[in-house]
């Protein structure tokens, strides 16, 4: 699972001209989910990202609960893409979109019994979606479950 996620002021997702879905302050975050992945980890740790300052303005003190913020995801399957061989996006790590649509629908729900339901915004599954935002900072990370694998035999 690969996920995108931007510290943001406000964040919209638009499908054929209508609105359907808008955070103000929070994350907005674009999840790729791969072949292969069973776990939310990744996803769970933007819960607890520091990256808001907190109430005395400290810099990267507080995370999206400390502050209440708003969460709004949106699935990409194309933050899987292979773009080593050539100039075509392959495509054959990502998670069918029956498989995936399972999996992004649980993550959400998790989240929420994480923090909060009515915080967690999503755009339309597979539609073609327009994104609107305004980056705070700018403020963003790259967060891949594939490097948990790899911790351990660092250092």
């Amino acid at each position: 699972m690969r996920a995108v996620v931007q510290r943001v002021l406000s964040a919209s997702v638009t499908v054929d001209s209508e609105v359907v879905s808008e955070i103000s302050q929070g994350l907005m975050v674009l999840i790729g989910i791969g072949i292969g992945i069973s776990h939310f980890n990744v996803l769970l740790l933007q819960l607890a990202l520091k990256v808001f300052p907190n109430s005395s303005g400290d810099m990267w003190k507080a995370n999206v609960k400390d502050i209440q913020g708003e969460i709004l995801c949106v699935s990409q399957f194309t933050l899987m893409a292979n773009t080593l061989k050539g100039n075509k996006p392959d495509f054959h790590r990502a998670m069918s979109a029956d498989q995936s649509r399972s999996m992004y629908a649980s993550l959400l729900q998790y989240m929420g019994t994480q923090y909060s339901p009515k915080k967690i915004k999503d755009g339309r599954f597979g539609a073609m979606m327009n994104i609107s935002l305004i980056n705070e900072g700018p403020v963003t990370f790259t967060l891949d479950s594939r490097k948990f694998e790899y911790i351990s035999s660092v250092g």
